[in-house]
C-alpha cells in the first residue's frame, strides 16, 4: 500500500509541470506490428526514431514519427508489396496518431450502420476535438491434439481492449480478458512445478485435471512530464532487449504494478520502471501475497547512426511494511545503494548492444552480470558466485534477395545460481515466475527462428529451439531454480558448479506455424509442435510430445510456450 501511495503521489509531482506535447500508448504483447517496425529500422539503418528498440512494448506516438520520417527519407521506392501492405496495416491500427486528412485514406468502404468499423482495423472509434478512442473486442478460440493424450487441449479467451487520449496530454488504455485453458502436458507440468499459469497470475483449476480458470486485466495512463520526458503509471508487461528472449527484463511472466519513466532527448533514452512485485507463494485459501519490490534503469545511447549501446541495472528487494526510498532515485547506481544499506538486497547490471548493418542485417546481444571474482572467474574452478549470463544474435532480413523472408539466429548461456539470491524473496521472480529467461537459470540454448510473409495476409513462422539444463534433483540444488535461496543447505559446496551441472536435461523444440488474416487483426492459425525432451543423467527419461493446432483469434496475440 505504502509503495502504490508512494508512485501515486510521484505521479502527480511530475504531472504538475505537464506541457502541450503528446502523451504516448504502446502497442500490445505480440501485437504484428511489431515485425514490421523491426524490419523498418534495420532497413532504414540510421533512423534516429526507429533506432531506440530496445524498450518494449513499443511506443506509438514514437513509432508513428518514425514511420513518417523513414517515408520522407526513403518513400515507398524500397519497400515490397507485402511491406506496403503492412505499411497501410500499421496507420490502420494508429489513426489516433494520424490528421483528420490522412485518416480519410484509410475510411472502410462500408462501416456498419454507420458506426462500427468506420477503418477496417477498428471496432469502434472516436476522434474529436480534445478525444480520441478505440475500442476492440478481443477474442482466441483454439483447439489442439497431443499425442498420448487422450484430453481435450484448448483457449478459450474473451475480452475487450480500449485506449485513447485526452487533450492530447493524458493517455490510457485498458485490456480485460477472461480465459479458460487446458495446455499440453509439459505445460501443465509447469504449472504444477511452479503454482503458476506461464503469463498469467491468479488461477483456478478448471473443469478436468490440467484446465486453468484465469483473469487478465491490464492497464495504464501516460503524460508528459516535460516535453522530453513521458510517465506511465498501471499494470503491465515490459521487455527490454532486441531478442527472442532477454536477460534483463521479459514479458513472460505475469503483469506488475509500475511507475514508468521513459526520457528521450538527443542521442539518449533512458528509462527507469519501478515495480511491485509478489514473493514466491504455495497455493492455498485465501490470504494477503507478501510483496517486494524491483527498480530497474536502462540506457540506450545512439554512439553512431547505427550501432546503439545500452546499460542496464536493476535491483530487487524486500522490506517488512516499507519501500526502500533510495532506489527512487532515477540517475544513481543501485549497487552503491545496496551496499550502503548493507549488502542485502538483489543487484545485477547489464550491457547490451544493437547494431544495424548494410539495410539488411542486425547483431545484437546482452551481458548480465549478477555476482563474480575475477580471480575465481579466471581460474575456472565452478565457483557458485559467479553468476551471469550472455546473449549474442543475428537478425537477417529480406534473406539471399527473398522478398519478406526473415531470418533470426540467437545464443542464450546463463551460469548457474544467476538471478537466485541467499533468501527466496530477493530472488529475481515475481509471482511464481521468473522475470527475465523462462528457463531462469543452469543453462545454454540456441534458437533459430524463420518467418516468411509470401502473401500480404499470409505468415509462415519456423521455430528451432535446442537447450542444454543442469536441473535440480530433489536433494540438491544445481543452480537452476532461482527460488531457492543460494545457501545451505540447498547449496551443496562452493565449486564445481558449470552449465549442465545437475540433472542434465536436453530438449529440442521445433515448431511452424502457418497465419493468415481474414480481415485486419482477425487470424485463422494452424501449427504444429514437435518436443523432444531427454535427459542424459540418471534418472534417465524421455519424453516426446507432438501437438497439432487450429484456432482462431481476433485482436490478440497468439498464444505460445516455447520452452
Amino acid at each position: 500500500m505504502q509503495f502504490t501511495q508512494t508512485l501515486l503521489r510521484l505521479s502527480l509531482i511530475l504531472l504538475l509541470p505537464a506541457a502541450a506535447a503528446a502523451q504516448t500508448t504502446y502497442l500490445q504483447q505480440g501485437d504484428k506490428q511489431n515485425t514490421f517496425l523491426e524490419r523498418l529500422e534495420i532497413k532504414a539503418q540510421t533512423d534516429s526514431v526507429l533506432n531506440f528498440s530496445k524498450n518494449r512494448a513499443y511506443s506509438r506516438k514514437y513509432n508513428v514519427a518514425g514511420v513518417n520520417s523513414y517515408l520522407a527519407k526513403y518513400g515507398e521506392a524500397g519497400l515490397s508489396a507485402v511491406d506496403k501492405y503492412n505499411l497501410r496495416s500499421f496507420y490502420m491500427n494508429n489513426t489516433e496518431w494520424l490528421t483528420d486528412e490522412e485518416r480519410e485514406q484509410y475510411k472502410s468502404k462500408k462501416s456498419i450502420w454507420n458506426t462500427f468499423y468506420k477503418t477496417p482495423a477498428n471496432f469502434y472509434e472516436v476522434h474529436v476535438k480534445d478525444f480520441d478512442m478505440v475500442v476492440n473486442p478481443i477474442l482466441q478460440l483454439t483447439l489442439s491434439k497431443q499425442n498420448d493424450n487422450n484430453q481435450r487441449l484448448f483457449q478459450n479467451t474473451r475480452g475487450l481492449s480500449i485506449r485513447g487520449k485526452i487533450a492530447n496530454k493524458i493517455g490510457f488504455t485498458a485490456m480485460v480478458t477472461e480465459n479458460q485453458e487446458r495446455p499440453p502436458s509439459y505445460v501443465q507440468q509447469f504449472i504444477t512445478d511452479r503454482s503458476a499459469v506461464p503469463g498469467a497470475g491468479y488461477y483456478k483449476e478448471f473443469k478436468a485435471p490440467g484446465g486453468v480458470d484465469y483473469f487478465d486485466a491490464r492497464g495504464y495512463f501516460t503524460f508528459n512530464a516535460t516535453k522530453y520526458i513521458d510517465v506511465s503509471f498501471g499494470y503491465d508487461k515490459h521487455f527490454i532487449g532486441n531478442g527472442h528472449r532477454s536477460l534483463f527484463l521479459s514479458d513472460f511472466g505475469n503483469n506488475n504494478l509500475f511507475l514508468k519513466l521513459n526520457t528521450r532527448i538527443w542521442k539518449f533514452n533512458y528509462q527507469n520502471i519501478f515495480m511491485e512485485l509478489n514473493n514466491a507463494y504455495q497455493r492455498g485459501g485465501d490470504r494477503l501475497l507478501g510483496k517486494k519490490y524491483a527498480a530497474v534503469h536502462h540506457l540506450d545511447i545512439n554512439v553512431t547512426k547505427w550501432l546503439n549501446v545500452g546499460l542496464f541495472e536493476g535491483v530487487v528487494f524486500g522490506r517488512e511494511n516499507r519501500f526502500e526510498f533510495g532506489y527512487l532515485n532515477p540517475v544513481i547506481f543501485y549497487r552503491s545503494i545496496e551496499q550502503q544499506n548493507g549488502s542485502e538486497d538483489n543487484a545485477l547490471a547489464g550491457l547490451d548492444l544493437k547494431a544495424n548493418i548494410a539495410k539488411s542485417v542486425q547483431l545484437y546481444g546482452q551481458l548480465l552480470l549478477d555476482e563474480f571474482k575475477l580471480k575465481e572467474l579466471t581460474s575456472n574452478s565452478g565457483w557458485w558466485a559467479n553468476k551471469w549470463g550472455i546473449q549474442a544474435g543475428v537478425k537477417y532480413i529480406d534473406a539471399f534477395t527473398i522478398k519478406n523472408l526473415d531470418l533470426q539466429v540467437e545464443y542464450n548461456r546463463v551460469r548457474p545460481f544467476t538471478y537466485s539470491h541467499r533468501d527466496s524473496v530477493a530472488n529475481y521472480t515475481h509471482y511464481n515466475q521468473p522475470m527475465a529467461h523462462p528457463l531462469m537459470a543452469n543453462f545454454s540454448e540456441v534458437i533459430g527462428i524463420l518467418r516468411y510473409q509470401p502473401i500480404p495476409k499470409l505468415m509462415i513462422t519456423g521455430k528451432l529451439i535446442a537447450y542444454t539444463q543442469g536441473r535440480d534433483s530433489s536433494a540438491a540444488s544445481y543452480g537452476s531454480n532461482i527460488f531457492l535461496p543460494s545457501r545451505p543447505p540447498y547449496l551443496v559446496g562452493e565449486y564445481g558448479y558449470n552449465v549442465g551441472s545437475g540433472w542434465k536435461t536436453n530438449v529440442i523444440y521445433g515448431s511452424l506455424l502457418a497465419s493468415y488474416e481474414l480481415f485486419q487483426n482477425m487470424f485463422i492459425d494452424a501449427s504444429l509442435v514437435l518436443r523432444r525432451l531427454e535427459t542424459t543423467t540418471p534418472p534417465v527419461m524421455t519424453d516426446n510430445t507432438s501437438i497439432f493446432t487450429i484456432g482462431f483469434r481476433w485482436n490478440m496475440m497468439r498464444r505460445e510456450f516455447d520452452f
